[in-house]
């Protein structure tokens, strides 16, 4: 237990002195509003880059959970910041839902409907609920929420809501089809995805915490079946990433052909499918699941040594040991935590580095913050460990 201890208050540390100073020194926008859209991974800042929904949703969910959990004045205001931005730039006051993407000065880029990017914009107003009570916030959360139930939401016409139901992957600004759907040039152009379909798990788990709506309900029990139905490969033991309208797995691409599965998604999803069962108030069906997802995950994150997947084996192996007292779990969160901060934090400049390459080096080529490298996996890490331990 002593161990928990420590690492308890080396998590608060962490976060406070290496993430969260790196983002409120170096990432605001103070000529144009919000923040940065990317330092890229020789501490270079870009002030003209494009800013991200995926990025300013998880500054504004990292910055309301820092200021609620950790009651601090400085973090509550940067939330607010990141919350004024998200809802005058990144609304679509016209269509609805969330721009995809805006110009360095904030006019909109890429106008398409992403439902991945729509569920952090829900996950984050959430959390800005959860500190503030703040009605408007909620109001636009749940906004949101209906754009995605009246617009991506779909059946399909062979299977039926209770077989054929899901979240297609995106549309265009007015919420038409939209022939590339994908969600970057590393993912299929299908209908539906785990990655899309484990975060609006993840969103609705959030928003369900401030706004007890029955349909919310009814949408986290279907997506946990879609999860322990469709998405979760029994013989494997990871989850199925790709698939077309009728939930049939796309395994034969060239872009699949290697990467069958994704040992940091299968570790996340372990420990947000029994979150969003314990806010369902249920305890039971997902945690075979759950557990086959952590131990088939493990080797896989330990070869590809990415920081987000790191980052997720602390939080599910711990919520593991947590569920079955195994010291095999406990293990397995220590030697993540220490792979982080031997290897993957950058102690000099703040922040994490993208991964640590074959020869040992920190790869350099990917941003330290940008579109995709966010204060999001890394500082939750942190929140869990102060509040489970």
């Amino acid at each position: 237990m002593s161990k928990c201890v420590n690492l308890r208050a080396e998590a608060q540390a962490l976060l406070e002195t290496n993430i969260l100073r790196f983002w409120q020194t170096r990432m605001v926008d103070n000529e144009r509003g919000g923040f940065y859209g990317r330092i890229d991974g020789h501490n270079t800042l870009h002030p003209d880059a494009p800013k991200g929904a995926v990025l300013n949703a998880r500054i504004l969910w990292s910055f309301a959970a820092a200021a609620r959990v950790l009651h601090n004045t400085p973090y509550r205001i940067l939330a607010a910041r990141a919350y004024d931005y998200l809802m005058q730039r990144f609304i679509d006051r016209e269509h609805g839902g969330v721009y995809w993407s805006l110009h360095a000065d904030g006019t909109p880029l890429d106008t398409k409907k992403q439902t991945y990017a729509i569920a952090f914009a829900i996950y984050g107003l959430a959390e800005y609920v959860r500190l503030t009570n703040n009605q408007e916030a909620l109001d636009a959360a749940i906004r949101l929420f209906e754009d995605l139930e009246a617009h991506a939401f779909y059946i399909s016409p062979s299977m039926g809501e209770s077989e054929g139901a899901g979240y297609v992957e995106a549309l265009t600004q007015d919420w038409q089809p939209i022939a590339d759907m994908r969600l970057s040039d590393k993912d299929e152009n299908c209908s539906f995805s785990m990655n899309t379909h484990l975060h609006v798990l993840e969103a609705y788990t959030n928003l369900y915490r401030v706004w007890q709506d029955k349909r919310v309900e009814q949408r986290l029990r279907l997506l946990i079946h879609i999860f322990a139905t469709y998405i979760f490969d029994p013989v494997s033991g990871h989850l199925h990433l790709f698939f077309d309208e009728q939930w049939q797995p796309i395994t034969t691409s060239v872009i699949n052909h290697t990467h069958h599965f994704s040992p940091g998604h299968d570790i996340e999803a372990a420990w947000l499918l029994r979150e969003a069962q314990a806010v369902l108030e249920e305890n039971e069906e997902v945690n075979k699941l759950s557990r086959r997802l952590a131990v088939a995950a493990r080797d896989g994150i330990m070869k590809e040594k990415q920081w987000w997947c790191y980052a997720e084996a602390v939080v599910g192996y711990i919520d593991q040991w947590q569920d079955i007292p195994d010291p095999h779990y406990l293990n397995l969160a220590n030697a993540a935590w220490d792979f982080i901060v031997d290897h993957l934090v950058d102690h000099e400049h703040g922040e994490w580095y993208w991964a640590i390459l074959p020869d040992g080096t920190p790869d350099r080529t990917h941003d330290k913050a940008g579109f995709w490298k966010c204060p999001y996996h890394n500082s939750r890490m942190c929140f869990e460990l102060l509040e489970r331990l």
